[in-house]
């Protein structure tokens, strides 16, 4: 049975220190919610993508701009979240009685997974048709592998036939990176990383976040000393200062916006009752912190994961997180996001689907009329399709057949 967050349940943390309790709670129902909102609004700016004729500060900013538009929000939002959810899935298995051995290969587990997908995914962007397959059959067939397995397979399934299932999956997925061809730099080869993708970078810093938690659980300080530690390697890396790339970490973007959700989450469990006051004060300080430092370390910039990007949007997801908590646990709202509710408990596959989706309408060389991919009409377009891909997932989610990593 799935556990919120109650009145009794305020000092599930000590504080100084964190420490499940008995009847510490599990979930947080402004966290599902907010993971809710942000996956649509993920599918949302991606499908804006194809849309001309948008309002500038829509869309994402330019390389060579400072400035920060709206969808350059999103991703740092999705990984302050994941941050967010992390205390919540580790102590909610130690409750379970898991060692930690066990959750390290339950860390390595769902990290791998998101991994491989981004891996795939981002080489799709140099395929080259020397290949022998058309590039949407490729990101079909693939995004199928996928889904063959990692796919939460229903009851009745037997365990045989699940591990055929998962086996053609493997296979296929093999085969698709044996007939790989990609272009770099004008010369064909096979598959290569590059930035890993939107799942890598996630899987990357949700590697590393879970199992900075997983040793510092206990100790809230050490906590904070983790989070500043990884700010002042990407500050350090934007001022010139870090002379060599730090295999993973690299500018530690990624890293430090999952802290600030981890470390954020720790402040709502042991100072619950001044939330009110720390939070939004806090948020807002990141936000200044982030003008501030915009001149000297490369302004603010998604692209280019600068200092200002990492504390303006850890800034915006903490006031954000800060309404969700206002309105969802304490003033018991979240029936009026019932409709999006998919995009919270099977957000991978509501990421994934869309891919079926584009290749699919490549694949069948359609596209929308003309005057549905520009403007309002472009904006309307888009957000209908957001919410029919979750009203989508939602019914397959009744059918038990959604992504579990």
């Amino acid at each position: 049975m799935t556990q919120t967050l109650s009145k009794t349940n305020r000092s599930a943390y000590s504080e100084g220190h964190l420490e499940l309790r008995p009847h510490a709670s599990l979930r947080i129902p402004s966290i599902d919610v907010l993971r809710a909102v942000v996956m649509l609004l993920m599918i949302l700016v991606n499908d804006l993508s194809s849309v001309s004729n948008l309002p500038k500060w829509i869309g994402h900013a330019e390389v060579t701009e400072s400035r920060l538009g709206f969808a350059d929000t999103i991703f740092p939002a999705f990984l302050f979240i994941a941050g967010l959810s992390i205390p919540l899935a580790i102590n909610g298995k130690i409750k379970q009685g898991k060692t930690s051995l066990s959750i390290a290969l339950y860390i390595l587990g769902r990290s791998l997974a998101l991994i491989i997908m981004g891996f795939f995914h981002v080489n799709a962007e140099t395929y080259n048709d020397a290949s022998g397959l058309p590039k949407a059959t490729w990101i079909f067939l693939v995004t199928s592998a996928f889904f063959l397995i990692w796919l939460q397979y229903p009851k009745g399934f037997t365990k045989g036939k699940i591990f055929i299932l998962r086996l053609v999956g493997v296979l296929l997925l093999l085969g698709m990176a044996y007939v790989y061809k990609g272009e770099n730099k004008g010369q064909l080869g096979g598959m290569q990383p590059s930035w890993w993708g939107i799942l890598g970078i996630i899987g990357w810093a949700y590697l590393v976040t879970s199992f900075l938690f997983l040793v510092s659980r206990k100790y809230v300080i050490a906590q904070a000393f983790l989070l500043l530690a990884f700010c002042t390697i990407n500050l350090l890396t934007h001022l010139n200062l870090v002379p060599f790339s730090i295999p993973i970490v690299n500018d530690a973007s990624s890293i430090a916006l999952m802290l600030f959700g981890t470390c954020t989450v720790t402040l709502y469990a042991t100072q619950r009752s001044n939330i009110v006051i720390y939070l939004p004060l806090a948020a807002l300080l990141l936000i200044a912190l982030g003008m501030l430092l915009s001149p000297i370390t490369g302004g603010i910039s998604k692209i280019n994961s600068t200092p200002a990007w990492v504390f303006i949007c850890a800034g915006i997801s903490g006031l954000t997180f800060y309404s969700f908590i206002i309105l969802i646990d304490r003033k018991n709202k979240a029936n009026w996001f019932n409709l999006i509710k998919p995009a919270g408990t099977s957000t991978l596959t509501c990421y994934l689907i869309p891919y079926f989706l584009y290749s699919g309408f490549e694949l069948l060389h359609f596209w929308y009329p003309g005057f549905l991919n520009s403007g309002l009409l472009g904006i309307l377009r888009s957000l209908g399709v957001s919410f029919l891909i979750i009203l989508f997932v939602g019914y397959i989610e009744k059918k038990e057949l959604i992504l579990k990593v």
